[in-house]
């Protein structure tokens, strides 16, 4: 079988929706009952995104096989509802590592080890072997940055050769573009677009088809003129305007028949009886536009000034809500700000911390955590939200004096969170965390029993500090039980409160299970307890607040 391959690039500027593009692009593929997968070309020189900043990069999204790969890899995993391996997020450290100690084993025999063909040749062969494994019919190949960036040109040469080696009929290029609209002329603007595509065909690459990211819908005018000054027919252009919702892209593009392009391009039959494929799809981004009766959900953590930082855990949110018939209003807050007005966590339903490291904010998460234990209202804690939880209940419930982690100072008189033993020995930062998915044991008679109706659970890990097992014992007695556990009781997986609403903390991170229509169910349940905890039960707010005191004085 000859696996067909697409590639999608980007001009102009980052930021324009490449990803999405991709990720709508294999969703309308799969509708139409193709075998479908996507890999994302990041041109930079790190290894993978283990060590980015997420506030500059984005959330760094952990695949099952335990990659810490670009947040693009999240995008193909929520629309194709399917796990992604880590091999699908190409680097360019990742290549010139491979080639690097290749020569050093003498695999190219004494010969001059040049960008090419060696380089092209590895970067062609990790394409491929990913068609070929998976039995794919298409492969939607995504190169990240900006056509002219000078790290992304060997990749768009392997790109360039591997449409010579296969030919136009088994290769699509597609090109994701910008037509500003200028408020003073009131016209959409075309001279990125004829910029940003002479600068492909300069490398030696014509688009087969154009995707235009615009405000309003592409006039027909202005894509009248992008053909003529692009060599693409005004056929194969295609708007990409601003929607509520990016999960309404494939409908978008489906309209402007986007797909019988496809497969005429490819001289392949089209699969025309795909309406029950479209119908469970339509279902789910219908549940995604709810937008009244909102939940609100106070986010408290420290990246919060770019909300791709966290944006696996914000379509988590939303697809719970969705499930549940509300949606959700989500309000970031910096940890670092609260300055003593804590109190404002009163008016959200549900309090949520996320992943994170390091000291920076770490007293405002505690914070917000003690504030959520006392007034009763529903906590969700994501891994490092799980440990702080943890410190919190340990400084408030148990009155261990200075208790901390020892990732914020390392010198503590009780270490309530600690360093991986495995970790001690540690000394390089990339990809030595705990990565990846692993099995916990969940105890029958718990909350977490109740969530996930299972006695097993496999979840995906990021983390190199634990909850410091010598203190079980003490929080036990205090109240708070630890319901979920790995590799034979050493590890604490997943903490909570009977007697409060409901008081949640997982180490791992649950947002990378989470899929529209298939919402993770730990998020399930912080936002149904959410839901019960908004405005219209805010009368029973100061009488729960009262039994939760009287429960906890029983302890």
């Amino acid at each position: 079988m000859q696996t067909k391959f697409i590639f999608v690039t980007g001009g102009v500027m980052s930021g324009l929706g490449k990803g999405v593009v991709s990720a709508s692009i294999s969703k309308l593929l799969q509708l139409s009952d193709q075998k479908v997968s996507c890999v994302k070309i990041d041109p930079y020189l790190n290894f993978d995104a283990g060590t980015m900043n997420p506030i500059a990069h984005g959330e760094v999204f952990v695949t099952e096989d335990g990659g810490e790969c670009d947040m693009d890899i999240g995008s193909y995993e929520r629309y194709l509802n399917k796990d992604i391996p880590k091999s699908h997020n190409i680097t360019t450290a990742q290549i010139y590592s491979s080639v690097i100690d290749a020569e050093r084993k003498g695999k190219y025999l004494g010969a001059c080890v040049q960008i090419i063909p060696h380089i092209t040749d590895e970067i062609k062969n990790r394409i491929r072997t990913i068609a070929n494994d998976e039995q794919l019919d298409v492969l939607i190949v995504e190169c990240g940055g900006t056509v002219g960036d000078i790290e992304s040109l060997p990749f768009l040469e392997a790109l360039r050769q591997i449409r010579l080696e296969d030919g136009s009929q088994n290769v699509i290029f597609v090109h994701v573009t910008l037509a500003p609209s200028l408020e003073v002329v009131g016209e959409q603007k075309t001279k990125p677009t004829q910029h940003s595509v002479q600068e492909l065909r300069r490398i030696g690459i014509q688009p087969d088809l154009l995707c235009v990211r615009c405000t309003t819908q592409l006039l027909e005018k202005t894509r009248q003129k992008i053909s003529m000054f692009t060599n693409v027919t005004a056929d194969d252009v295609f708007s990409c305007h601003d929607a509520k919702s990016i999960f309404m892209i494939p409908q978008m593009l489906y309209e402007q028949g986007l797909v019988d392009v496809i497969f005429k391009k490819f001289t392949k039959v089209g699969y025309v009886n795909t309406s029950k494929n479209w119908d469970d799809w339509n279902t789910i981004v219908n549940s995604l536009q709810k937008t009244d009766d909102a939940i609100k959900i106070a986010m408290v953590g420290k990246y919060v000034t770019l909300v791709d930082s966290y944006v696996s855990v914000n379509e988590a949110l939303k697809h719970a809500s969705a499930s549940i018939g509300r949606s959700v209003n989500i309000d970031w807050i910096d940890s670092e700000t609260f300055n003593g007005n804590i109190d404002q966590l009163d008016n959200y339903d549900g309090v949520l911390v996320p992943g994170g490291f390091g000291t920076r904010g770490s007293e405002g998460i505690i914070d917000a955590a003690t504030y959520a234990l006392e007034k009763n209202i529903p906590y969700l804690g994501i891994c490092f939200g799980f440990q702080l939880a943890a410190i919190a209940f340990g400084r408030k419930i148990c009155n261990l004096e200075n208790a901390n982690s020892t990732e914020i100072i390392s010198d503590i008189k009780n270490p309530i969170i600690d360093l991986l033993p495995e970790q001690k020995q540690e000394i390089d930062m990339g990809g030595s965390l705990r990565l990846g998915a692993n099995e916990i044991k969940i105890n029958q008679d718990s909350l977490a029993h109740k969530i996930y109706n299972s006695d097993k659970i496999s979840k995906r890990h990021r983390h190199r500090y634990e909850f410091n097992t010598e203190y079980r014992k003490e929080f036990l007695k205090n109240g708070m039980i630890f319901s979920g556990e790995s590799d034979n009781g050493k590890r604490m997986e997943i903490l909570e409160i009977p007697s409060h609403k409901f008081f949640f903390g997982v180490q791992f991170h649950p947002e990378f299970n989470s899929r529209p229509g298939f919402p993770e169910q730990a998020f399930k349940s912080f936002v149904t307890a959410s839901s019960q905890n908004s405005v219209s039960y805010t009368h029973l707010r100061a009488h729960e607040t009262l039994r939760y005191r009287v429960c906890r004085r029983r302890l």
